[in-house]
């Protein structure tokens, strides 16, 4: 692994374990054993270190959230975007807790954001859109733009909402589970009568997950 690669790692990790605003890049290059010299040579400030993890996480979402395979069984399709999207909100959970403090530090960073979730809540919607045509959902084209919305507003903003009700602000794999039981809610919404049974059956699946999970 490069050290340019190394300092992202391990800036993911720390902005994870203490927040973001508590970690400079003096604190990424001792954790690392390296000089601050050596960080900047490879990334101007901590700003631009986050600018190149969230190409990470738009990249994440971009690949692993590809649109619904006709010839694949949709249920299949759609454990496996549930599964990207718990190693999504697991990874890049400092990003979600410090989202707007973070986006109004760097005016570059924000409009490459707005323009990611425009572009974000048309796959999204694309995915729903599938789902219905295969027979999974019903739901009409406005109601899929809204689930499409719910969906991303879930995703962003459920990670801030558990610290804030948790004294020692301390963030679980088994919290994000939780949160992914709540997007599942949302599909279950919209399921025909015939796929109640198999949501039913990821349910179990997410629920065992998440009390196999350590806890807070």
């Amino acid at each position: 692994m490069s050290t340019k690669d190394k300092i992202i790692k391990t800036s993911i990790a720390l902005f994870n374990e203490h927040g973001e605003r508590a970690i400079t890049t003096n604190h990424i290059a001792s954790h690392m054993g390296i000089s601050p010299g050596n960080l900047y040579y490879h990334f101007k400030n901590k700003e631009d270190i986050i600018r190149h993890i969230f190409a990470l996480y738009s990249e994440h979402l971009h690949t692993q959230f590809s649109p619904v395979d006709e010839d694949t069984d949709g249920f299949v399709q759609l454990s496996g975007y549930l599964d990207a999207l718990f190693e999504l909100m697991w990874r890049f959970h400092f990003f979600y807790d410090n989202l707007g403090d973070i986006l109004s530090r760097d005016d570059e960073l924000k409009k490459n954001y707005i323009e990611f979730q425009a572009a974000l809540l048309t796959q999204v919607r694309g995915i729903i859109i599938s789902l219905r045509d295969s027979g999974l959902m019903e739901l009409n084209d406005e109601d899929a733009t809204e689930l499409a919305h719910m969906l991303k507003l879930t995703v962003s903003f459920w990670t801030p909402y558990i610290k804030a009700r948790r004294l020692s602000g301390e963030l679980a794999q088994q919290d994000i589970y939780k949160g992914i039981l709540k997007v599942l809610m949302l599909f279950k919404a919209y399921a025909a009568e015939q796929s109640i049974p198999k949501l039913n059956q990821l349910k179990e699946k997410y629920t065992q997950l998440s009390q196999q999970a350590i806890p807070a």
